[in-house]
């Protein structure tokens, strides 16, 4: 039973650190999904006295990465609905060239703002659109919960750590005895800790499955009859094979951190 406490009491810890960076790794992947969604949604409107080409545009400013012109003829159509005796041809011909700017990326206020000064200050732009406050909102409110995600995320992981390795004490205790009698044969660091990397990585595997088959079960069973839309809609960011993968390494890499922290701290202590 004491055993299993003392696998409990390390394993707790070490669950927290892994779920918290799953939760990291997934929320990263959805607001990544999310800003390149705004991207794609945000365009700057370009009315233009003269014709114009994406390289044109791209050499006002880098972050714009396509130009689409607008069909003047369906403007010259909607000018003249309503109109008595107004010629397509001639409104059309009077109108100026217009088009949809895309970005790179999705860009802050001030940034998009030093655009639309260099499309203004371009030959033949007479008038340049930037449009997307109801967008920036929301990326402003990504960039808000990502602070407030990672400040508690961080605060959990640096005490379930401080908790990992008061349990590796303990367990580096009570197998103390066959440590120094190890150690007075000759043996090297790594042989005299065997037992606790052997105790570590058995809960690293099993803190890893159990994290993974979680965020498997949220991916596979829970997201689909939910009814929580951004977990419809993003699935397929919920879990990828690569995590298990990461997550393995990270569980790994504390335990060896920890025992080797631990075990030369023992040794400066004796001495």
């Amino acid at each position: 039973m004491k055993s299993v406490k003392d696998h409990l009491m390390f394993l707790l810890p070490l669950l927290a650190i892994l779920i918290s960076v799953e939760f990291v790794i997934v929320f990263n992947r959805v607001t990544q999904n999310s800003e390149e969604k705004l991207r794609q949604s945000y365009s700057i409107l370009v009315v233009s006295e003269k014709v114009m080409s994406p390289k044109d545009f791209r050499r006002i400013d880098s972050h714009i990465v396509s130009a689409t012109p607008i069909d003047k003829k369906t403007i010259a159509k909607e000018i003249a609905r309503g109109m008595q005796n107004a010629a397509d041809a001639e409104i059309l011909a009077s109108l100026p060239h217009f088009y949809n700017l895309h970005l790179d990326r999705y860009l802050s206020r001030p940034e998009v703002e030093k655009i639309r000064q260099k499309l203004l200050a371009a030959p033949g732009i007479k008038k340049v659109e930037t449009f997307g406050e109801s967008l920036r909102a929301k990326y402003n409110l990504f960039l808000f919960l990502k602070v407030i995600f990672w400040s508690f995320v961080g605060l959990m992981s640096l005490v379930s750590l401080f908790l990992v390795v008061k349990q590796m004490e303990v367990w580096q205790l009570a197998h103390r005895e066959r440590m120094q009698i190890m150690e007075i044969f000759g043996a090297p660091m790594l042989l005299r800790s065997g037992v606790l990397f052997r105790m570590g990585i058995i809960d690293a595997l099993l803190a890893t499955l159990l994290v993974v088959g979680l965020f498997m079960v949220l991916r596979y069973y829970y997201a689909p009859i939910s009814g929580i839309e951004i977990l419809i809609d993003r699935q397929e960011l919920l879990y990828e094979t690569r995590d298990g993968v990461i997550l393995a390494a990270i569980a790994l890499g504390i335990v060896v951190v920890t025992v080797f922290s631990v075990a030369i701290r023992s040794r400066e202590e004796r001495e």
